[in-house]
């Protein structure tokens, strides 16, 4: 069963949240402690600025309640807690077919803070690509994600979710708009030179007086400034250009303050008391929060843009109930490919082991009083034999097939044959930690019957 445990914008603060971020370099470890847990088939970590969720495919329903206990004790340990019951009051836990629905609606862009942001997209396949690098995604998950990249691709065609000024990024411009006014004549300092700062500097370049970019990396700095004919700035200046700027956007992928208390103290002095705007859409947080609390200085990080959003949000909640529907859609399909391969391991073991026991008394009768037959006799009794198979079988397996596919009691009716035929060799349809992603079935599948004549 899939399941997803995680906290987001929704259920937790940001200083909940950036306990459990984890970059790109930390990445690889978490996948590893995952992997190594028993309890977890599969497993994939996205983190993104505004929800953190372990992905995971439990080994089968008895063990589902172990694997969200294995998924809250890595997070635990990973955010620095005491145990996995100290981050229960912000997680949420989501399980088979509603694990798939919330899948499909975060990677299309529907539980994001920002309706339509498609910023989200390139993060959860930057997460799908470190798992399966790591040898953490193979099969059934794999097959899922690939399904939830697709729907993303519907809604952001089909529907106009995403129209407009979407990111966290413009909406970070859009607030220093409101407390400035025209930016005509302000000087913006940019800190970072990443994905998101850089979806921040393409809309503050088109109003600001200077933009002036400062990253730790002077060189991504300088190229990502030549672009867009903007400054750059050692990060030795920092506190200098603190003293000169008038709104500063943060998103650094470092993990402590950058912009601390203090610097934010000595650069106000500086500034004789001219307003100074902060604004922190990294995670973890960027700017000390406690700079707030001097004089004519403003900060603001990612969960005090919620209320930004939320002006924007009316034009596209018209296209909400088409994007819905498209999530729907492809839940529908999904799910009843996953229920078809669930039942057939039975379909296939039932067939296999009906032809076995024709074929052995077959055998039994060529080898005594039919044994003057010729070849070609021989050769049609098989033929006959395998036909009786497929006619006697063919009402059960279109039955159980079409349970499936109409997502009723197919479980039990194919575990009523695993024990009607005593098929104790059957297996489930659960893929292991090195199993090959699975793909839908096309027009027919491996238990589709011959047909002989």
């Amino acid at each position: 069963m899939i399941l997803v445990v995680g906290l987001s914008h929704r259920t937790a603060p940001v200083q909940i949240r950036e306990r459990l971020a984890a970059g790109a370099e930390a990445l690889p470890a978490v996948l590893a402690r995952l992997a190594s847990r028993e309890e977890l088939a599969e497993a994939m970590f996205l983190s993104t600025c505004n929800r953190v969720e372990v992905i995971a495919l439990a080994h089968g329903e008895a063990g589902i309640d172990e694997a969200r206990r294995a998924i809250c004790e890595e997070l635990a340990a990973h955010g620095g807690a005491t145990s996995g019951e100290e981050l229960v009051p912000y997680l949420y836990e989501k399980r088979g077919d509603e694990a798939v629905r919330h899948i499909f609606r975060v990677a299309a862009s529907l539980d994001s803070m920002v309706l339509g942001e498609p910023q989200i997209l390139g993060q959860v396949k930057d997460a799908y690509e470190a798992a399966a690098g790591a040898g953490t995604l193979s099969g059934l998950l794999a097959r899922c994600m690939s399904r939830a990249f697709a729907v993303a691709k519907r809604v952001r065609t089909e529907t106009a979710i995403g129209a407009g000024s979407v990111s966290i990024s413009s909406v970070a411009v859009d607030l220093a708009r409101r407390i400035f006014g025209d930016l005509a004549d302000r000087t913006v300092l940019l800190l970072g030179a990443g994905e998101m700062a850089e979806a921040a500097a393409r809309s503050l370049v088109k109003g600001a007086r200077a933009l002036r970019i400062c990253n730790r990396n002077f060189d991504r700095a300088a190229a990502l400034a030549s672009e867009l004919h903007a400054a750059a700035v050692p990060w030795d200046d920092l506190g200098e250009e603190l003293t000169s700027a008038d709104v500063v956007v943060a998103s650094t992928a470092s993990s402590t303050y950058v912009v601390t208390r203090d610097l934010v103290k000595r650069a106000m002095k500086a500034r004789k008391g001219r307003t100074l705007l902060l604004v922190d859409i990294g995670v973890p947080r960027n700017i000390d929060p406690a700079a707030h609390g001097i004089d004519n200085v403003y900060v603001f990080n990612v969960d005090d843009l919620e209320q930004e959003v939320a002006r924007g949000m009316q034009a596209r909640q018209a296209q909400v109930t088409a994007a819905e529907a498209i999530v729907a859609e492809e839940l529908a399909q999904f799910l009843s490919w996953r229920r078809a391969l669930e039942v057939a391991p039975t379909l296939v073991a039932m067939r296999t082991k009906t032809r076995a026991l024709f074929l052995a008394e077959l055998e039994r009768s060529l080898g005594g009083r039919l044994r003057h037959l010729t070849e070609g006799d021989r050769l049609a009794l098989t033929q006959m034999l395998d036909s009786a198979v497929n006619k006697l079988l063919h009402t059960p397996t279109t039955k159980l097939k079409a349970r499936a596919a109409e997502g009723d009691d197919a479980g039990e009716l194919a575990a009523a044959v695993r024990f009607l035929f005593d098929l104790q060799e059957a297996v489930t349809a659960e893929p292991s930690r090195t199993a090959t992603p699975t793909r839908p079935p096309a027009s027919a599948s491996a238990d589709d019957e011959p047909l002989i004549n």
